[in-house]
């Protein structure tokens, strides 16, 4: 296959570099500034639990138009990136091309099949604990990245997607093609929001989070309103969700947080209106109450509007 990484990030430098190290696919890697430099110069070095390893993208372009079609499309950049990029990713799906996005949220997949033909739009999930370290440099915590997708309905994407899991799998991700992709999606929601609203209120790792008697009902608040969302929007979220989400946060390395939380502590625009607040959104929509996912958005506004520069900056100490 001929599969498009797009962004240089933590997911997508490292799935780029994974499948560049395997070498039987032909990867072509869209990225910008000293990350698209550093790919093209030594390539993308991955520093992951058995040791690091550095591998060159046969292609590193920053115009998605300068790499032609590809069959499948990876889109790995924050969910706040994908509006105004989408429209540009039609070069690289040609009539054929399938794309998956990998943001966290709900909302990406509808938002790349509002610039895209709907039936080339997969969905996708991705569960990985990995940041940008340097210039082309990603570190790699835990276990294997696993990525699940999904066609979406009316989307005749399965086999092209099953060829695309074959070559994740091949490169050492743990990939599946699943029926029900919007029900992961909300899942992997059910992780990612409360984690991210507790760690940058709270400013503290997962091992501190999860010890924490409040922090820890907090956590588990915030989960339920999420399942409350998503099955108020019909959507199939299993009877143990919440069990098995908090056992998931248990096992996570204890210095883990999340990108959300990172962006915000350093003062980077963030996925704050894309992962809480399509929750949020979600809920008023289905006239669903989430008063905690209200509050802790509310709460870290501020620091996202001095991010992005809409008010002044202000000590973060």
């Amino acid at each position: 296959m001929r599969i498009a990484v797009v962004g240089a990030g933590g997911v997508g430098g490292l799935l780029a570099g994974l499948l560049a190290r395997h070498g039987r696919d032909e990867v072509v890697l869209v990225a910008r500034g000293e990350a698209l430099r550093a790919a093209r110069g030594d390539g993308l070095t991955i520093e992951a639990p058995g040791g690091a390893f550095t591998a060159r993208p046969a292609l590193a372009v920053e115009d998605p138009a300068e790499a032609g079609p590809c069959d499948a499309v990876l889109v790995a950049v924050k969910a706040w990136q994908v509006p105004a990029l989408a429209p540009r990713l039609a070069p690289l799906l040609g009539e054929a091309g399938v794309a998956v996005p990998l943001q966290n949220g709900v909302e990406s997949a509808d938002r790349l099949a509002a610039a895209l033909p709907p039936a080339q739009v997969a969905g996708g999930v991705i569960w990985v604990l990995s940041s940008v370290v340097g210039p082309g440099r990603i570190g790699h915590l835990g276990a294997a990245p696993r990525v699940v997708m999904g066609p979406r309905p009316g989307a005749p994407t399965r086999a092209r997607l099953e060829a695309l899991a074959a070559a994740l799998v091949a490169a050492g991700v743990r990939a599946e093609v699943v029926a029900d992709v919007e029900a992961v999606a909300w899942e992997k929601a059910l992780l990612m929001s409360p984690l991210g609203l507790v760690g940058a209120a709270s400013r503290a790792p997962a091992g501190v989070l999860r010890a924490s008697p409040q922090t820890r009902a907090l956590l588990v608040g915030l989960m339920e309103e999420v399942v409350a969302v998503a099955r108020a929007r019909g959507v199939a979220i299993a009877p143990d969700a919440v069990a098995r989400t908090l056992a998931f946060v248990d096992g996570v390395p204890a210095e883990a947080t999340a990108s959300m939380q990172r962006d915000l502590a350093a003062g980077r625009p963030s996925e704050l209106d894309d992962q809480p607040g399509a929750i949020v959104r979600a809920a008023r929509a289905a006239g669903v109450a989430a008063p905690l996912h209200e509050a802790l958005l509310g709460a870290l506004r501020p620091q996202e509007l001095a991010a992005r520069g809409l008010i002044p900056p202000f000590p973060r100490t």
